[in-house]
């Protein structure tokens, strides 16, 4: 299914102008249901201006309706006689020139509120380089002074839903690795009583 052309801006104003259950807006803006219940806290999103899918032609006035009535219902977007964009495939991604001078603001976004996205996946998602964001990180990027933290959507520079892909992914990655850790201390204690069994040495260590 489509998703609005700005899923975050489109689900703050659904949230502020209809009574769709929070599963329903992150149905149909590609978003997940607790990051909607944060727009609506107001910890997600706070300084981002509502954008009327109607207006946009996104979705009719009558289907919001008919969803408000039913919350087991799906929002379904207008039709639209636009072409849709061509998904992209395998391979470096491309960025239009008018773009690229935001992409570190929206590297610097990511490693901020992201760091469990690895360099390797940032570079698919943004299409930069390892060189670049570790430029960034460590505030040696030639540009630092005017680098500032922004949300790479909103940038136009990937979509919500790679995003959210993207840090789902690296979250399961990440949550792996405390169980392929669970043996480290088992060995450290075999090699420390292996050690006591072993003659001590005759000299001090360099």
């Amino acid at each position: 299914m489509a998703q609005p052309l700005m899923p975050k801006a489109t689900a703050v104003w659904l949230v502020e102008n209809t009574a769709l259950t929070f599963d329903q807006i992150a149905q149909f803006c590609g978003l997940h249901p607790l990051e909607v219940q944060g727009i609506a806290d107001g910890e997600v999103a706070s300084g981002i201006k509502g954008m009327d899918p109607i207006a946009n032609g996104e979705i009719t006035r009558a289907e919001i309706e008919r969803c408000q009535k039913d919350p087991s219902a799906k929002l379904q977007p207008a039709k639209s006689d636009l072409p849709q964009p061509v998904a992209r495939t395998k391979g470096p991604k491309y960025t239009p020139i008018a773009k690229r001078q935001d992409k570190p603001d929206g590297i610097a976004w990511i490693l901020r509120n992201h760091p469990e996205i690895k360099d390797t996946q940032l570079c698919r998602l943004i299409g930069t380089t390892k060189n670049t964001i570790q430029a960034i990180r460590d505030r040696s990027h030639w540009n630092s002074p005017n680098i500032r933290p922004r949300d790479p959507v909103l940038l136009g520079l990937c979509t919500q839903s790679e995003l959210n892909e993207t840090i789902e992914t690296a979250r399961r990655q990440q949550a792996r690795k405390p169980g392929q850790k669970q043996q480290a201390p088992a060995e450290a204690e075999a090699s420390a009583s292996a050690g006591k069994d072993a003659p001590e040495s005759g000299g001090d260590e360099t």
